[in-house]
């Protein structure tokens, strides 16, 4: 549940939460916790971002793919455990390092991830879906 507060924000931070909000079509109120839980998160997890896309924000390394594009390779790799985590880094082409720092953002916050990869696999459905249709459409 959320809890009411209030800050005294300089005029000129204000102005600008305004205009942002504004351009993206949201509140200031959405848009100052969507900030303070991204900011959060990657303060905590130093080499991960938030960016927008076309499925819209989400989380993903500095120099690299998206957190979930990661965790899902992983939970369709090979091996276990330590072995696993190799194998995906030389398959991805991720160095180790920042493989396991995805890893650990997804512990953190397994909820994001794995709604994020549902939603792909969604979309990845839908479009088999229209792929078989179109195939009947021109077979019959």
């Amino acid at each position: 549940m959320a809890h009411p507060t209030s800050f005294r924000l300089p005029a000129d931070l204000l102005t600008r939460l305004e205009q942002e909000a504004a351009s993206t079509g949201s509140t200031v109120t959405a848009l100052v916790l969507r900030l303070l839980d991204e900011g959060l998160k990657t303060r905590r997890f130093a080499g991960i971002v938030y960016r927008d896309g076309p499925a819209g924000r989400r989380a993903g390394l500095v120099h690299g793919p998206d957190v979930w594009e990661l965790v899902r390779a992983l939970k369709h790799g090979e091996g276990e455990g330590e072995q696993r985590l190799r194998l995906a880094a030389d398959e991805l082409g991720i160095p180790l390092p920042q493989l396991r720092l995805a890893v650990d953002f997804y512990v953190a916050y397994p909820e994001e991830i794995d709604d994020r990869i549902a939603d792909d696999e969604r979309a990845a459905s839908q479009v088999h879906d229209l792929i078989a249709r179109r195939d009947r459409l021109m077979s019959g």
